[in-house]
């Protein structure tokens, strides 16, 4: 999706900013304007296929008893309280499906955001739940997660709190760990990013499952490059033991969802193509993902 200046009323900046993990919510029902704004925001056609290709089905949900009780045993999800909504994605398996899957659903919620709403990322295993029944999962497709929506309570409840304060929520690592310039041994700084240090700091605040934030940007002769700095048996063990999807590789996606609003707003023009450049990775953790190839 493009030209998001007319989409969201607030500054995309602002926006992610605003934004939070969102686990207490009011009783009170999204309102029929709002509701039927985000539906139509979420089901149009600039949310079906993902900058890297894959095909996405994205649909808005009323929470019902039947979606809470799905929350339950998926760790400190199961803490979510009055939840009204769930947007709920599934995305066709391929090479890069987990990257657009989390690109477009951070675009939901984002313009969630926008509209005043709370939102909460929620990872977990849901081939077999109530989420999957109503989006009717074909073979080829995954849910690799859901994100829940709401009016924000005034008050957060006291396992809310706990929970943040335990992931760390309001954390992020410094510059000096995310950003390089050339190669990995340079860090990059805000001044040498330049026009792109705005960017740059988006991606830094964007949200991650267990606050990981794994990853990595190389600055290269007019392009951009993302890796994937995996945290050590994270994906393996939440794959095998929980059937979870490969969640940094969402988290890849919402990275680059972040870069590219800002990159427009700021009118900085730029695609996406996977060109792996020639550079020695670290260590066996490290993922090439795709770049940012500047105009």
């Amino acid at each position: 999706m493009t030209h998001f200046e007319r989409t969201f009323n607030q500054p995309v900046t602002a926006l992610i900013r605003q934004r939070f993990s969102c686990r207490t919510y009011t009783t009170t029902p999204i309102a029929p304007a709002e509701r039927a704004r985000l539906e139509a925001f979420v089901t149009g056609t600039g949310c079906t296929r993902g900058p890297l290709g894959s095909t996405l089905r994205l649909r808005l949900i009323a929470a019902g008893e039947e979606d809470r009780q799905a929350l339950k045993g998926l760790g400190t999800y199961g803490f979510i309280r009055n939840p009204t909504g769930f947007i709920l994605g599934a995305v066709e398996r391929g090479p890069k499906h987990l990257e657009d899957f989390g690109y477009q659903m951070e675009q939901c919620v984002l313009y969630a955001t926008d509209l005043g709403l709370g939102t909460c990322w929620l990872g977990g295993s849901f081939s077999r739940s109530s989420f999957s029944a109503k989006l009717n999962l074909t073979a080829r497709e995954e849910l690799p997660a859901v994100v829940s929506t709401g009016y924000i309570a005034e008050k957060r409840s006291l396992v809310d709190r706990l929970v943040r304060n335990s992931a760390q929520g309001d954390q992020r690592l410094p510059w000096a760990r995310l950003f390089f310039a050339g190669d990995w041994g340079a860090p990059l700084s805000p001044e040498e990013a330049g026009a792109y240090a705005e960017v740059l700091e988006m991606v830094r605040r964007g949200p991650s499952a267990s606050n990981k934030q794994p990853w990595r940007i190389i600055k290269a002769a007019g392009a951009w490059h993302f890796y994937l700095q995996r945290t050590p048996g994270y994906a393996s063990r939440n794959r095998q033991l929980l059937e979870i999807s490969d969640m940094q590789r969402v988290d890849m996606g919402i990275a680059m969802c972040h870069f590219a609003l800002t990159a427009e707003e700021a009118g900085l023009v730029g695609r996406w193509a996977v060109q792996e450049p020639a550079l020695a990775k670290p260590d066996a953790l490290t993922e090439y993902i795709v770049s940012w190839l500047e105009a």
